[in-house]
């Protein structure tokens, strides 16, 4: 029988300290995240064999549950954001962070809008996926003061909510714009709405031209360092994998299930934000904006997204070459 995502879920059971060169990776994934169609074609083309790793797969309701589950030391890796990892070093734990994907969230418009420029949202009511500290909402607030000495925070009709709640009140004409992960701003975009400018915008407009990081595999440093080889392997499968959905369409038609969308100019949308999203450069220029762009979050919140670290943490982003 075909392994599926679901039959290679475990439950998993917390283990006290590190087994060095231990070949099995607890990973933790949002039970409908887009990093499921890289783990499943993992599976469907046994790059885990080609590779000499083991994976247990623990699906999540919510990104909280993966980070618990990784401070609980009951998973060995989850998918985040660089901003989380330096603020949990900041307060001495030692997680680390490798680049998964750049596809970022958009600012999304009814095709008939009349918002053309930033000044335009002064009284709009705007929609925000992720709550106030959403990083893409921080960013727009930020390009606004910065290009139009603008506070968008009080000037425009904030409402926040769920992405599938906020798309389903823009269809419906109650909100002028919303903000909202990638994956559900292709959705919008299928059906001609049209996207004002994406998060990699945002930093680009804000003076910083290096195309960054969204979302990584993140890690215990001391488990990355006891197991080494086990890390490269599973790295070199994701990278393969990556290439497999974007360079092949038999490789992109068995994970059409988890896409969760009959569409077919959805799928195709989807398909290509998911490959616009792989990490073709990763070097030091990049996390020297990286440290950039979180002091301008810091300035935006204070110490609500970042905690009260004034910098970025050293160590935040694990020692990696693509593709090793």
């Amino acid at each position: 029988m075909k392994k599926t995502i679901a039959t290679l879920a475990t439950t998993l059971i917390a283990l006290p300290g590190i087994v060095f060169g231990d070949p099995t990776i607890r990973l933790a994934a949002l039970e409908f995240g887009t990093v499921n169609w890289e783990l499943q074609t993992i599976i469907n083309y046994a790059l885990d064999k080609k590779y000499a790793f083991k994976f247990n797969i623990r699906p999540i309701a919510n990104p909280q549950a993966g980070k618990i589950a990784l401070q609980s030391e009951a998973v060995d890796m989850i998918v985040s954001d660089w901003v989380w990892v330096s603020r949990q070093r900041s307060t001495s734990s030692d997680f680390t962070f490798i680049p998964y994907s750049s596809t970022s969230g958009a600012l999304m418009l009814p095709a008939a809008s009349q918002i053309r420029t930033l000044t335009d949202l002064a009284g709009k009511r705007v929609g925000i996926a992720g709550g106030e500290l959403d990083k893409n909402w921080l960013l727009l607030r930020g390009l606004a003061q910065y290009k139009m000495q603008l506070d968008l925070d009080n000037k425009i009709d904030k409402v926040y909510g769920a992405p599938p709640l906020l798309n389903q009140q823009i269809l419906q004409g109650n909100l002028d714009a919303i903000i909202t992960y990638w994956h559900y701003a292709a959705h919008l975009e299928a059906l001609g709405y049209r996207t004002f400018m994406t998060g990699q915008e945002f930093i680009k407009q804000l003076g910083i031209d290096q195309i960054l990081p969204t979302l990584g595999y993140v890690f215990r440093q001391t488990w990355a360092t006891a197991n080494p080889d086990t890390l490269k392997a599973f790295m070199n499968a994701s990278i393969e994998a990556k290439n497999l959905l974007c360079d092949s369409d038999p490789a992109w038609s068995q994970i059409k299930t988890l896409l969760r969308t009959e569409n077919t100019a959805t799928q195709g949308i989807l398909r290509t934000r998911f490959c616009a999203g792989r990490i073709q450069k990763w070097g030091e220029a990049e996390k020297r904006a990286a440290a950039a762009v979180y002091s301008i979050l810091r300035q935006m919140t204070g110490d609500k997204l970042t905690g009260k670290s004034i910098d970025l943490q050293a160590g935040t982003f694990w020692p990696y070459s693509l593709g090793y």
